[in-house]
């Protein structure tokens, strides 16, 4: 199946794609969150769109697609998980994997703005396939850990250059603003996205292409890096993990190169869509 939360911004409902067509579920009662996945939620969605075949009232496609997901506990991110990214910002190949977090408040719809935060000058993009948890994981065995998947999806994971490597701390600083985890446009179950050690992602800024990956390149693997970050902290269902960025991130140019007010954004992987952000200056409106 393949997710979607669509309307207007804190107010979605949701609904499935079949075909090409864009399908309203919300009558179901179940929202697409924490609760959902934890109690058999896509099970009770093929249910309920096998019953209804037919029947389901088809959504007009200009309407606004939100996350996939409702806001989950949290977004966990992998960082340099690429090792050609590791290389083009002069990194050591990490013998680990890399966690980090990004604020749940930074989730947004698939074709929302980017908001370039106030005082930012380094507002960088970068293409990730992003997991999401089926049921709670903890202590996850990495051959278990595929069983622990309710789908993936597309994430842009903007980030701050100067927030998170500049300002002292963790890289935590540049990663969290709003607008910062545009996601979707769908969730595809794990049927649908085919063999996920083997999709191209991809992401232009205006109409040029800066990355042009492949999760082959992956230095650790899906089920390597559930397993691990199981090991810290308790992954809970509608839980997000972002499983890193390929090379061409504006930080690697030289000199960089960062996001500006009028910029546009498009990305995509395999099997798992295409988004679209316009690049928009903070305001206090």
């Amino acid at each position: 199946m393949k997710l979607i939360r669509w309307g207007a911004e804190g107010s979605e409902k949701t609904g499935v794609i079949i075909g090409d067509d864009w399908f309203d579920t919300s009558a179901l009662g179940l929202d697409y969150n924490e609760a959902f996945f934890a109690n058999d939620g896509l099970e009770k969605l093929a249910q309920y769109v096998k019953a209804n075949e037919g029947k389901l009232e088809q959504i007009s496609k200009d309407e606004r697609l939100g996350s996939p997901i409702a806001r989950p506990s949290k977004i966990v991110c992998i960082g340099l998980n690429y090792v050609d990214h590791a290389r083009e910002t002069n990194a050591n190949i990490p013998a680990e994997p890399i966690i980090f977090m990004k604020s749940t408040t930074a989730l947004v719809g698939p074709n929302d703005d980017v908001i370039i935060p106030k005082n930012s000058v380094k507002t960088d993009w970068e293409v990730e396939l992003a997991v999401v948890i089926g049921k709670k994981a903890s202590y996850v065995e990495e051959s278990e850990a595929l069983n622990y998947i309710a789908g993936y999806a597309l994430h842009n994971d903007v980030s701050e250059r100067e927030f998170q490597i500049e300002r002292g701390g963790t890289w935590d600083k540049g990663k969290g603003c709003d607008t910062f985890a545009p996601i979707g446009p769908f969730l595809a179950t794990p049927d649908e996205v085919g063999d996920v050690d083997n999709l191209r992602l991809w992401l232009t800024v205006n109409g040029e292409t800066m990355q042009d990956g492949n999760t082959k390149d992956f230095i650790f693997n899906v089920p390597n890096v559930i397993s691990y970050v199981s090991q810290f902290m308790t992954l809970l269902p509608g839980d997000v993990i972002s499983t890193g960025t390929p090379a061409g991130v504006g930080l690697g140019f030289k000199p960089p190169i960062y996001l500006k007010p009028g910029d546009v954004v498009e990305l995509g992987i395999d099997n798992l869509g295409v988004s679209r952000q316009n690049v928009k200056a903070y305001t206090n409106a």
